[in-house]
């Protein structure tokens, strides 16, 4: 195979070094260097991974920021809120409430918070968005409570260049699903972790109901030994919990309505939240106070009605009739139906609205009061 001479900088890299075309002894340029991707070793054995790469490429790392969070400061934190992205009408973010959801959290108890994830709306935003979110939690906030940037993307290039931005922005630990859609092989995934592990801290996220594809038990434990591996946000239950805790992996429960027994009688380590962006509080007591099957009883039916509709439509809608968010949605999601409003404002009133985040009572919003947003 002849490569084109009119890019110089450009070479294929397969097991052995191969000479970058058109550069002769004269160049300038210093000596080629091998390519960042090494050979992978599967369980089939050493193979070569080929690859278009740069002359003289570096990861855009920085030590400083790299290392000021350690993982395992990521893998005591118990309750984690899977935060919400609130917007004005125009569709833009809206800093000051997404600031103020902020401020509630860690009033709440809340120990972390993932920006830009599956509640937080990631998918709707373009990188920039997403990394300036990332950059203006960790300015604010980052002394407070510990941000875990939602970079992952079925895409290993997107994933690996947005999680060295977010690093590069000072976000504290990375948030890794598996590629979705486009699914691939046991060693596709795992090289694909193996692609954003060296970064820094990282939580894999389990979820097969979105991304059509269960991360298996031997993926997480051929990644496991790597020192920025924090653990993973497990959706599956609380049997794959146990699997995980028994070999000494940190978990923590993906789902609101089984975050109690997974905490307390299967050994996860806390919860990622979509019930704390509403009840922090009490969401802190169920990781730290010990079992307590009556606050859980109490608290099942919002976790229900959370997920009455994929998330996180119920929560939008939630935060806008507390007053806390705009009524603003990004389109294709819509708020719930007018008998699930009510059902809400009456949830909120069993369980006491001191429990709540913001200061307006829970007002049932009619349909136009609702601006969805196409475009933004």
């Amino acid at each position: 195979m002849v490569l084109p001479t009119a890019n110089p900088g450009v070479r294929l890299v397969g097991r052995k070094e191969a000479p970058a075309p058109g550069l002769g002894s004269a160049s300038r340029l210093a000596p080629p260097r091998l390519a960042a991707v090494a050979p992978h070793r599967t369980g089939r054995g050493w193979f070569s991974v080929a690859a278009i790469t740069l002359d003289n490429y570096l990861p855009m790392q920085s030590t400083e920021v790299k290392n000021r969070t350690s993982t395992g400061e990521i893998t005591s934190l118990r309750l984690i809120t899977a935060v919400k992205t609130p917007y004005l009408p125009d569709g833009r973010f809206d800093l000051e409430a997404y600031d103020c959801l902020l401020n509630m959290q860690i009033q709440g108890g809340a120990e972390g918070v993932i920006v830009g994830g599956t509640t937080g709306e990631g998918h709707l935003m373009s990188w920039d968005e997403h990394i300036m979110l990332i950059g203006h939690t960790i300015n604010c906030f980052g002394t407070r409570i510990k941000v875990i940037g939602n970079t992952g993307s079925n895409s290993t290039r997107e994933a690996v260049h947005a999680t060295e931005q977010g690093f590069a922005v000072g976000m504290d630990a990375a948030l890794h699903i598996n590629p979705y859609y486009g699914k691939t092989s046991t060693e596709g995934l795992i090289s694909h972790f193996e692609a954003v592990l060296p970064m820094g801290p990282t939580i894999i996220y389990n979820v097969p109901s979105r991304s059509g594809q269960d991360i298996s038990p031997e993926i997480i434990e051929a990644i496991s030994g790597y020192s920025n591996m924090a653990g993973v946000k497990e959706c599956v239950g609380h049997e794959r919990v146990k699997c995980y805790t028994d070999k000494g992996i940190t978990i923590w429960s993906g789902n609101d309505d089984e975050c109690h027994d997974s905490r307390w009688k299967y050994g996860a380590t806390g919860v990622i939240s979509v019930a704390s962006n509403l009840v922090p509080g009490l969401m802190y007591s169920l990781m730290y106070e010990g079992e307590n099957a009556v606050l859980n009883e109490k608290l099942l039916p919002l976790m229900k009605w959370l997920f009455c509709q994929p998330n996180p439509i119920a929560l939008n809608t939630a935060l806008a009739q507390l007053g806390v968010a705009r009524p603003v949605f990004r389109l294709p999601y819509v708020p719930l139906p007018l008998e699930k409003r009510i059902e809400f404002v009456r949830i909120v009133e069993a369980i006491g609205r001191e429990n709540f985040v913001g200061q307006q009572e829970a007002r049932v919003l009619d349909d136009d009061d609702f601006v969805l947003i196409s475009r933004y």
